[in-house]
């Protein structure tokens, strides 16, 4: 069962896992260093106890196995902003999707949220295929980004 939580200190090695290997060609950056990965788990950390929350910022968690993380930023006019990355050992398995899904109905009950958008690579049409299938409709493209609506 998948299960979106919070961040801890102790869930950094699994952070920089995630953001490792194939995984970032698609993000556009270099695989994370021990040290930055502690400091980016300390810095959602600190987003997640700031008043009001701008950037949700969730790990993907399986039977206690941080495989991703998707995120969720505030946007002016009740929009949101959702965003994920998963550990390429974990791809084509549905546990995007499924996380794609409960993000969204976190960002529409729990956060109040009345609209949300997605945007990937044309390189990576899998992460288009996700988004679809937790209900997103494609809308066009942004600066050679395809972007999507919900």
């Amino acid at each position: 069962m998948i299960r979106l939580r919070f961040l801890t200190a102790a869930d950094a090695p699994a952070v920089r896992r995630v953001y490792s290997g194939a995984a970032t060609r698609f993000l556009g950056r270099s695989a994370m260093t021990s040290r930055e990965a502690a400091e980016y788990v300390s810095r959602v950390r600190e987003w997640a106890a700031a008043e009001p929350v701008e950037q949700y910022v969730l790990g993907v968690d399986v039977s206690g196995d941080l495989l991703g993380v998707v995120k969720l930023g505030r946007r002016p006019g009740g929009h949101g902003r959702v965003s994920y990355v998963l550990r390429e050992d974990r791809w084509g398995q549905g546990y995007a999707t499924r996380a794609v899904e409960e993000l969204v109905v976190f960002a529409f009950t729990t956060v109040g949220l009345d609209s949300l958008g997605a945007k990937h690579r044309p390189d990576n049409p899998a992460s288009g295929r996700v988004l679809v299938k937790a209900g997103f409709a494609q809308v066009g493209k942004v600066k050679s980004m395809i972007e999507y609506r919900l």
